[in-house]
């Protein structure tokens, strides 16, 4: 695993390379380590604010530990009609944890999303940006352990 302060310095000098440099730790640790973000505001000379509301403003880019699968679930409209709350119940259940949490062994998290452009085969999730069209309760253990 690359270091992030060697990440950060390697996007320091190009435009817009707070953003890049933070997309390449999250693809690194699959999260933004919150001392990393404190080391971006000194490599781009901007204070923590500055860095810390960059790093919470997008709602891909997220600090604190997650899971290695990302399970994502789109809250749009067309997939709550779809029964995206089934595909939510599901999930909680078979992982026994809530949405916006990571299990224990650091294997899974649950978030929302907004919509990711995929409406003509609702409810959607996706696994590490992975999407999956037209979920079935019945298949959520199934895609579940495909990941164990």
């Amino acid at each position: 695993m690359a270091e992030y302060k060697q990440i950060l310095n390697n996007y320091k000098a190009l435009p817009g390379g707070l953003l890049e440099a933070y997309h390449a730790v999250q693809g690194e640790y699959n999260y933004l380590p919150g001392e990393a973000v404190r080391e971006a505001a000194a490599v781009f000379g901007v204070s923590a604010s500055q860095a810390f509301g960059t790093a919470t403003f997008y709602s891909y880019l997220k600090i604190g530990k997650r899971g290695r699968y990302i399970i994502r679930i789109c809250e749009s409209a067309p997939c709550h009609i779809a029964g995206a709350a089934e595909i939510i119940t599901v999930l909680e259940k078979e992982l026994g944890i809530k949405m916006g949490e990571t299990t224990a062994d650091g294997k899974f998290t649950l978030e929302f999303t907004e919509c990711v452009g995929q409406c003509q085969a609702t409810p959607v999730i996706t696994i590490n940006s992975v999407p999956y069209t037209d979920i079935k309760p019945a298949q959520v253990p199934e895609m579940l352990a495909q990941c164990r």
